[in-house]
């Protein structure tokens, strides 16, 4: 998260490089400055990889350090703008750029895991 701010700079011409207007005109320009508390935020100060993992519980612990977070709303909603293929924003899981609620473990479910889902 960046704040925007202007200084002018004196003998520099907004419009053009017009001669008559050169000497008494001033431009304005924005400078982007990082928000003070940008490295007080929890990703911050969390292995990057650790939003883009494999394991569920991984992918869990992703999601819980996003919990305590100020920006948590405008994370997730920057990361739906920008239609993010995959990782945890905001709190969130995508796959695929669709928010999903858990990570499914890779291959197929145990058989014993079935039955007893059935049961």
């Amino acid at each position: 998260m960046t704040t925007p701010s202007t200084t002018a700079v004196p003998g520099a011409v907004a419009g053009g490089a017009d001669a008559e207007r050169k000497e008494s005109s001033t431009m304005q320009l924005t400078v982007f400055e990082p928000v003070a508390l940008a490295d007080d935020l929890p990703c911050r100060s969390t292995d990057p990889e650790l939003f883009f993992a494999e394991s569920p519980a991984d992918v869990e612990l992703a999601k819980s350090v996003c919990t305590a977070c100020q920006i948590r709303e405008a994370c997730l909603s920057g990361a739906l703008e920008r239609k993010e293929p995959w990782g945890v924003w905001g709190g969130e899981l995508f796959v695929q750029g669709v928010i999903v609620a858990r990570k499914r473990p890779r291959g197929r479910p145990r058989k014993n895991d079935v039955i007893a889902a059935a049961a």
